[in-house]
């Protein structure tokens, strides 16, 4: 009876994975298969599965429609940007709330995670203002500096700085190591798996990013990846779903290889945040 009711238990645990696993992938796969189909498949009833004729024209036709070279390449200078200057601020913040007893360290901590709570369209009317006053809208570096610091990743560096031992600080300090020779040759190599898996979250959700470009661009020239993939509703005539299909995966197809390489450090990242 012990071992019919453990079978039942772990089947049902498997259709339960089986089920969540096709809500999430099923969505993309859609998506896929949509991209390489014509346009009269695409309103067919009832849909069919797999393409008649896979067609890769699909994608040309979308990238043809617009400079989608010129969104590629700033959609990379964006994201990077973005993950460089949140690392070169949020490693030493991290350390310093993690390491050091100065006054007053709880309530900016605090505050810091305040900033989580604060969704970026209620704030982004005097950040406009102030980036309009500097004449830096409609440039690139509207899109970089404004998430220049990321609360989340001072969060997370910062639990995973007060796991190392303070005996390896200690023996660090007895070796004549400076503070930044610390954080950046003992701390961080340390982290290396927390460290990349807040820059997956980091670049995919900057990748991503909707929003922000669009208000803050109005110039095909500083555009990003997502604002043309907007854009091609409206360019192939908001009826060619194979085409605009197409166009999401060129967005989503780096990501997926991006974490498909990563996934690896993101588990042991989890581990080492569960220890």
């Amino acid at each position: 009876m012990g071992r019919l009711r453990a079978y039942t238990g772990k089947t049902l645990e498997v259709i339960l994975l089986v089920a969540i696993t096709f809500v999430f992938v099923f969505p993309f796969l859609w998506m896929f298969l949509t991209a390489f189909k014509t346009q009269p498949e695409v309103y067919q009833f009832p849909p069919g599965i797999l393409p008649e004729s896979w067609q890769f024209a699909n994608f040309a036709q979308a990238w043809s429609s617009g400079p989608f070279l010129t969104y590629l390449l700033n959609s990379i200078i964006v994201a990077v940007g973005i993950l460089l200057l949140q690392l070169l601020t949020g490693v030493p913040a991290a350390y310093a709330f993690a390491r050091y007893q100065f006054r007053g360290r709880n309530l900016l901590f605090g505050l810091t995670l305040v900033a989580l709570m604060i969704p970026p369209q209620v704030i982004f009317l005097p950040i406009y203002v102030q980036l309009s006053g500097w004449n830096l809208v409609n440039t690139l570096w509207a899109l970089i500096l404004p998430s220049g610091a990321s609360a989340f990743g001072i969060f997370l560096l910062r639990q995973s700085f007060m796991q190392v031992p303070d005996e390896v600080i200690e023996a660090a300090r007895l070796d004549n190591a400076s503070e930044w020779k610390i954080i950046w040759r003992v701390l961080v190599p340390m982290a290396k798996p927390v460290l990349i898996t807040f820059g997956l979250f980091s670049f995919i959700y900057h990748w991503n990013d909707y929003f922000w470009p669009l208000i803050m661009t109005n110039d095909d020239l500083v555009r990003t990846l997502p604002i043309g993939i907007g854009r091609l509703k409206a360019t192939e005539g908001g009826s060619a779903w194979n085409v605009i299909m197409a166009g999401n995966m060129m967005l989503v197809l780096p990501i997926l290889a991006i974490f498909l390489i990563a996934q690896r450090h993101i588990i042991k990242a989890f581990l080492y945040q569960s220890k």
